[in-house]
């Protein structure tokens, strides 16, 4: 549609300067392939280079994983496909995630990350928010609406409205989760053996609000329960584990987290730098997340979790998800990832870590969504107990979300 008006403006802007009809035909058919074939495609190829897999499926699975898989609830604290083009509903051979291949993982909850700002040349040491943005770029390329391209509410907006939509048209296959007794349904339709998965959303970074605290009630009345404070760069609320200060919270930052607890929505300290994560664990006692990280005991980065932040996070009931690429883990496979499990396993107790994989989030991952089974395998080969494979899946994410979320 958008592309549509792009082309009746330019029709009238060649009829005003009077240019001939066989020119015009000319210049809008160009200009149609260019909008209507060669974005599609350069967007398409931007998807399938950015979000790959070591191994691609059918995936060999012992029948004891699978088995001992579908008895827990699968809760997966971090991914991304929203920013892509892809309709959910359908199954691809590219990217990570879909709702065929959720339902084929046994995906009981997956949390959607909302990325409103990127920086060029991003890496994992020091980023501006100023300068060249990404996600400008991505959202022309991908025909989003207008009001998407210079405004990062909007653009949380727009992929907010994504899965509504996606979840309007599941016929029940994916509800989006608002709280804790949304949750519950989605575990007890699974129970009774319905293909149902919840979704949850959540902001990967408070500049998405624009300097403007009232827009956090804008999102959560549009569903948002879950808010990340920092992405790549520092931002109003404070510093960023990959910024250029990496400073603690501002008197934003704080407004933000105390609105958050006010309202029942989780906090996420992924991507927060060691500050920041100082600051908010001193003024709460209210679980929270890191949605998706590894730990410096087995990766040491900027990125990573100190043993001390291990610790804090743990001392309020909250949960670390453990992600799935090389960065967060030290390389790419579920080997690496249950290494991180272990170490903060052994380091404080097994309520305390779950998983994080950051698929669709620009990562080279070891299998799509649908391959998530191999993860119960890798867990039952490393020792893990029935009882303990339960709680890293999906229990203990379950717990804290059954603990903030409203109730009803």
């Amino acid at each position: 549609m958008r592309r549509s008006i792009l082309l009746i403006v330019l029709l009238i802007l060649l009829l005003l300067l009077k240019v001939s009809w066989p020119w015009i035909i000319a210049i809008l058919a160009i200009l149609a392939l260019i909008l209507f074939v060669v974005l599609d495609y350069v967007v398409t190829k931007v998807e399938k280079k950015s979000n790959r897999v070591l191994q691609k499926s059918p995936y060999i699975i012992s029948d004891e994983a699978i088995k001992q898989h579908r008895q827990h609830f699968l809760v997966d604290l971090h991914a991304d496909p929203l920013l892509w083009k892809r309709d959910l509903l359908k199954r691809y051979d590219y990217g990570h995630i879909d709702l065929p291949r959720l339902v084929e993982g046994g995906v009981g909850l997956q949390v959607f990350g909302l990325v409103t700002k990127s920086p060029k040349g991003q890496n994992f040491e020091s980023n501006s928010s100023r300068g060249f943005d990404n996600i400008t770029l991505l959202a022309c390329l991908s025909a989003w609406p207008l009001r998407t391209w210079n405004n990062l509410t909007e653009r949380a907006l727009y992929e907010m409205n994504k899965l509504h939509t996606f979840s309007e048209k599941s016929n029940g296959r994916l509800k989006v989760i608002k709280t804790a007794a949304d949750l519950e349904a989605v575990m007890q339709g699974r129970k009774q053996g319905k293909d149902i998965t919840g979704g949850l959303l959540s902001l990967e970074g408070v500049h998405a609000l624009e300097g403007k605290i009232e827009n956090l009630d804008l999102l959560f009345n549009k569903g948002l329960r879950m808010v990340g404070l920092t992405h790549f760069f520092d931002n109003e609320a404070g510093g960023s584990a990959h910024g250029l200060e990496k400073h603690g919270l501002s008197a934003f930052g704080r407004a933000v987290v105390e609105k958050a607890h006010e309202k029942h929505m989780v906090i996420d300290l992924a991507h927060a730098s060691p500050a920041m994560v100082d600051d908010v664990l001193a003024m709460t006692k209210v679980p929270l997340v890191v949605s998706h990280t590894g730990v410096r005991g087995t990766a040491d980065n900027v990125r990573n979790l100190s043993d001390k932040h291990i610790k804090g996070v743990a001392a309020v009931g909250g949960v670390m998800g453990i992600a799935m690429f090389d960065q967060a883990i030290g390389e790419t496979s579920f080997e690496a990832m249950i290494k991180a499990i272990k170490y903060v396993v052994d380091l404080v107790g097994i309520d305390y870590v779950a998983v994080g994989g950051d698929l669709d989030g620009v990562v080279l991952a070891p299998v799509d969504v649908s391959g998530m089974p191999l993860l119960t395998e890798g867990l039952i080969k490393a020792g893990f107990n029935d009882e303990e494979i339960g709680k890293i899946l999906g229990g203990n994410a379950v717990r804290v979300l059954r603990q903030v979320l409203p109730q009803a």
